[in-house]
């Protein structure tokens, strides 16, 4: 390895460079005014002696120091140190516009106008590239939160809380007794003290979540026991009890920074669950009737992580079997960590994932320990702007058999998204959450919930839309109940596919029936019926307005005359002749849909609004009730009452296109759609190709109207995806703004392979009696769709950047080690967008393309395997940004601009602040008390930096708390106030004294400085989690992040650059080792970052490690030498004497 000095804080750079060559001494390569005018200085600006300089020796080889202190000669005369720097030969590349050639004479050099040197230069280049980052990312910034934003439409709830503490769950059952805590909810006024009697809930809080979250949930499920279940006999003979709400306490830990605060939850929770069931067992808190089986399992309620816990639960050592079943998460990102800064919880992430993928690919239920557990991911959709509701999917997880993922907005009733926190307390999910988990306990057995297939249907019946092409009709499997006996003047019978349209209810002033009469069999394929109704539909027994029956004559057949009917309705008075028909209500299988009215906004109403009941709509194949002769239609009502009902028949083949259209197509000219006046009243439009969440629609609607009368609704649009179910609806709707959680980047592949026409569809409700066309337009919105990265690219900011800022120092290395002049970093940008960085980035965007091209000539061969974990590729979007759709090609250049404008922003923020540091240290220093300390001390104008001892036993007292009791983090962060703090000194000694030794230290601290920066995010969370621990007095040291070779070589170098010591430059085959380490960790920041971003530091933490080890070849290691640390101090004193 060659060293050679860098230069001299004294003199100019103006003095001719040269080298040696073994047939004499020949001129190095001049540098061009976009390298070399940074550098020059006027002789005259400075103090000149007016004798001839003096050269003293100097040390045994050429120093790289910047020379902060004043060196004095036994006389006390101040040296000179060497004009010049010896400099090896080599070959410059024609990368680099800032070198000239060899043939550029000297007195072209002298003859140059020489300039000042300025920090806050900036390339045009760079100007313009910092300003389209900048602006894009603006833009990005400006669509997230302004544009296609779902409405707000959670109404507030209210409770009356009270918690009861187990302080008997003390360190005898765990070892987190002293950390964490478990809390009994009770309603007061509705809950009779701490005694528990029912079916046991836990609900497990989530990053930084309060277990007083439970209070809604468990408020509302305390009240709707006390005032409808337990008056209810059918729900208490099929073993509907109260529940008892469990929560634990957390002390708002950081879970989502930390992996092992994840398996310290996880473990705390196995015994909270063991202590809460030993609770059933104690007569003097438990009021269950001993004839009831003792509770063997607990449902788990989660919220955010705090569902990412419960999951953990089941790989910990300590999981009982069977003492969870039932998993319902709010907010969990299921699918991948919301953040990959910490390695512990990416491997826990995978363990938990790949445990769950095994477990349900068992093929025996004897194999699968989760054969009975079932899990429901309920995502808050868009207004959700902590975990991107992507994350929620279990599709890559979870057999639909066992669970599914749903969105807030497709719930009935609630129809709305919601943010991260209002989803533990909106008023309309607690109500559908508390009916959902009624509906699933059964205290009949051990289980205390019923069979996983009735629990999966309830909770599909209760989160789904009911529109879904697999629900089940319960119509088909019910018996006739009902007996209803007609006449010719209270019946209307329609025409065969003639449609029903009641405008109005009660105008005969008593109630009447109409009859559909059903097509036969034969006639029945490839046809449904429709019903849509502004009305409740009335169950049997209930007195409402309207009813619908399936019927058929009475009797039929022999032997059906004897069956007994629960209900009968007699419409035929007082007349001889009747008709009788046996029927079925229809109630069941009733689909709730928003109002759409002129006077409608949203699907949901807002707190304080007047709430109008939503519409019911009831469809059926007519295969389905190819058993029934007619539908009957009830008007139950005696007088005049506003409401509306439309029925009919139509094809399905009318009712349903699919547009094959590209996404350049849609794109470039959009999408036009023309239904005609004669259409279904339900029309579905799919669109096979629009599945990406990385895109935003506009949809506008024109045409429909009535012009004789008033409409009976106005348009009601729902826009939905098959797979994770999420529904949206738009009432009222003329423009619609359409974005959706379909594929979206960095997600794992599904277990069950995407069917062909699987993507975006859309459903019409229009009236039919209006008997006009309608237009549909479908856009792209591109602004729009701008916002739909910042939730997906969020964290790209901890990886991306780290590829400009590593090319940038690779540039300035290169350019250092041949000319000795360490550029600045705005200058070495500008090398580096003039080439590498492009180059770079198109190879990404290339390398992105092939990756594309190969999985989807891969993925045919997944249709043989859907079921099969084994052959799906669960890391395949892991790589770059997380997608391989040719569509996105433009994402890696786009995030290369921004982060291209966000470095530099970086820069100059970060040179801001040296400036105003160095200013306040230069106007302190003047002092008196200070001007005496540094007469005292002897030293330059810059700072004196601490003794060699002080600064070796700092280090080893920082890595000896490392290695036992404070994280790596902790001295990271240290570290990088070190370096900021050399990097304000070294600004300050290059404005004062400007050279080519202050100016190129100062270039190379700044731009170590900014590398560190970049990765400081990386480690600042598990740092927060460390001191929340401090916070709640809780000192057992981490398991993990103690590991003294992660900060070791960060230590030794800022210790290194506080004596102001420059980095040699390389002129050995070396230097080309430092060339492939930085171009190494850009091409590894741009395709593993984002998924693996705890490796930034690592590699980071390596540069650090090279430095040092280059810094080290211009030191002595002798004994002597280091002894000498420990009297540097007496010999500085006895060197620079006394002051008088």
């Amino acid at each position: 390895m060659q060293r050679r000095s860098s230069g001299s804080s004294e003199d100019s750079v103006d003095v001719l460079v040269k080298t040696s060559r073994p047939h004499g001494q020949t001129r190095l390569n001049d540098l061009s005014s976009s390298t070399r005018q940074s550098y020059d200085f006027r002789q005259s600006d400075r103090p000149q002696n007016s004798g001839t300089r003096s050269t003293s020796a100097r040390s045994r080889r050429p120093s790289s120091n910047v020379n902060w202190r004043s060196s004095h000669s036994r006389d006390g005369s101040t040296e000179k140190a060497a004009a010049a720097s010896h400099l090896a030969p080599a070959t410059l590349s024609p990368d680099y516009p800032g070198i000239e050639s060899e043939r550029t004479t000297s007195s072209r050099r002298r003859s140059r106008q020489p300039r000042s040197w300025n920090p806050w230069s900036i390339s045009l280049l760079t100007l313009f590239t910092t300003i389209a980052g900048i602006g894009l990312l603006l833009a990005v910034l400006y669509s997230s939160v302004n544009l296609h934003c779902d409405p707000k439409g959670c109404r507030m709830s209210w409770m009356s809380p009270s918690y009861a503490k187990f302080n008997d769950f003390d360190t005898e059952h765990t070892r987190f007794a002293t950390k964490y805590s478990l809390y009994l909810y009770r309603e007061q006024g509705f809950d009779n003290g701490p005694k528990i009697k029912g079916i046991p809930v836990l609900f497990v809080p989530g990053n930084a979540g309060s277990y007083k979250q439970v209070r809604s949930i468990a408020s509302e499920s305390a009240r709707y026991f006390h005032d409808v279940l337990q008056h209810d006999p059918a729900a208490l003979n099929g073993g509907v009890r109260s529940l008892d709400f469990f929560s634990v306490d957390f002390n708002e830990d950081f879970t989502a920074f930390h992996g092992q605060t994840m398996l310290d939850q996880a473990e705390y929770l196995n015994e909270a669950i063991r202590y809460i069931l030993s609770l059933y067992l104690d007569p003097k808190i438990s009021e269950r009737d001993p004839s009831l089986p003792d509770p063997s399992s607990v449902i788990i309620l989660g919220h955010s992580m705090g569902g990412i816990v419960a999951r953990t639960m089941f790989i910990m050592p300590n999981y009982q079997p069977d003492s969870v079943n039932t998993i319902i998460t709010m907010s969990a990102p299921h699918a991948r960590p919301p953040v990959t800064f910490d390695p512990q919880i990416v491997s826990i992430y995978n363990d938990i994932n790949n445990y769950w993928r095994q477990s349900y690919s068992k093929k025996s239920s004897a194999e699968n320990a989760l054969g009975q557990v079932t899990l429901v991911s309920i995502a808050s959709g868009g207004l959700d702007t902590v975990v991107p509701s992507d994350y929620a999917g279990l599709e890559s997880i979870v057999p639909e058999t066992h669970g599914f993922t749903a969105f807030t907005s497709t719930i009935p009733t609630v129809w709305t998204s919601m943010d991260h926190q209002a989803i533990t307390w909106c008023d309309q999910f607690r109500k559908v959450i508390v009916r959902a988990l009624y509906d699933i306990v059964d205290n009949r057995g051990r289980s205390q919930t019923k069979s996983r297939a009735d629990r999966m249907k309830a909770f599909k019946r209760r989160f789904l839309t009911g529109l879904e092409s697999f629900v089940e009709k319960t119509l088909p499997e019910t018996a006739s109940s009902t007996l209803l006996t007609l006449e010719d003047q209270s019946t209307t019978m329609l025409a065969a596919d003639e449609r029903l349209v009641l405008r109005s209810l009660g105008m005969q002033r008593k109630p009447k029936a109409y009859l559909l009469p059903l097509p036969p069999g034969g006639f029945a394929e490839g046809k449904r019926v429709t019903l849509l109704s502004d009305s409740k539909l009335d169950r049997p027994g209930e007195d409402g307005k309207l009813e619908v029956l399936f019927c058929s004559f009475f009797p039929s057949h022999a032997g059906q005359a004897n069956l007994p009917f629960s209900m009968n309705i007699d419409l035929s008075g007082d007349s001889a002749e009747s008709t009788k028909l046996a029927c079925k209500n229809a109630a069941s299988d009733v689909v709730s849909l928003p109002a759409s009215t002129r006077f409608t906004k949203d699907p949901f109403s807002k707190e304080g609004e007047w709430q109008i009941p939503p519409f019911s709509y009831l469809e059926y194949d007519l295969e389905d009730v190819s058993n029934y002769e007619f539908v009957a239609v009830i008007d139950k009502t005696a007088s005049p009452t506003a409401g509306w009902l439309v029925a009919e028949f139509s094809d399905k083949a009318d009712a349903r296109l699919t547009r094959h259209i590209s996404l350049r197509r849609l794109l470039s000219s959009g999408l036009s759609l023309h239904l005609p006046a004669d259409r279904p009243m339900v029309t579905e439009v799919k669109l096979p190709s629009i599945q990406s969440s990385l895109l935003a629609y506009n949809l506008k609607i024109e045409g429909p109207s009535c012009d004789e009368r008033e409409p009976l609704f106005t348009p009601l649009v729902r826009q939905y995806l098959s797979e994770p179910y999420e529904s949206k609806y738009f009432v009222n709707a003329q423009e619609v703004e359409i974005s959706l959680h379909g594929v979206s980047p960095y997600m794992p592949p599904p277990i069950k392979s995407r069917q062909s026409d699987d993507g975006l569809s859309l459903q019409f409700w229009t009236d039919p009696t209006c008997d006009s066309s309608i237009s549909i337009h479908i856009t792209v919105d591109t602004l729009g769709s701008l916002g739909k990265l910042y939730m997906r690219y969020r964290t790209v900011f901890a990886s991306f950047p780290l590829l400009v800022v590593a090319l940038v120092l690779r540039m300035q290395f290169q350019v250092y080690d041949s000319t000795g002049v360490f550029i600045p970093f705005s200058e070495s940008l500008d090398f580096c967008l003039r080439r590498s960085l492009p180059m770079l980035l198109l190879s990404m965007t290339l390398l992105s393309l092939s990756m594309g091209q190969s999985s989807s000539t891969g993925s045919k061969s997944l249709l043989f395997w859907h079921n099969n974990t084994a052959a799906i590729d669960f890391t395949q979007n892991d790589l770059l940004v997380g997608t391989s759709d040719p569509f996105f090609w433009f994402l890696i250049p786009m995030i290369g601009v921004i982060c291209v404008g966000v470095c530099t922003a970086l820069h100059y923020v970060t040179q801001f602040l040296t400036w105003l540091l160095s200013t306040i240290y230069s106007w302190v220093s003047v002092r008196p008390i200070i001007q005496h300390q540094e007469k005292k001390r002897a030293v330059s104008p810059a700072f004196a930096p601490s003794s060699p001892r002080r600064r070796l036993i700092t280090a080893l007292v920082l890595l000896l708390l490392v290695s036992t009791f404070i994280p790596y983090q902790f001295a990271y962060v240290v570290a990088c106030l070190v370096q900021l703090s050399t990097a304000v000194r070294a600004y300050r000694s290059a404005r004062e004294s400007p050279s080519l030794a202050t100016i190129n230290f100062n270039n190379y601290v700044h731009s170590i400085l900014l590398l560190m920066l970049w990765i400081l995010p990386i480690n600042l969370p598990t740092l927060v989690v460390w001191v929340r621990n401090l916070a709640v007095h809780w000192f057992t040291a981490f398991s993990s992040h103690h590991n003294v070779l992660s900060i070791l070589p960060f230590i030794l170098l800022v210790e290194t650059h506080t004596t102001g010591k420059m980095v040699p430059p390389l002129t050995s085959r070396l230097r080309h080792l430092t060339n492939i380490i930085f171009f190494g960790i850009a091409i590894y920041a741009a395709v593993y970052g984002v998924s693996h971003a705890y490796m930034l530091h690592y590699l980071v933490n390596l540069v650090a490690a090279w430095l040092v080890a280059i810094h080290s070849t211009s030191d002595s290691w002798t004994l002597s030498g280091l002894s000498s640390m420990f009297d540097s101090e007496q010999a500085e004193d006895r060197k620079q004497g006394k002051d008088p």
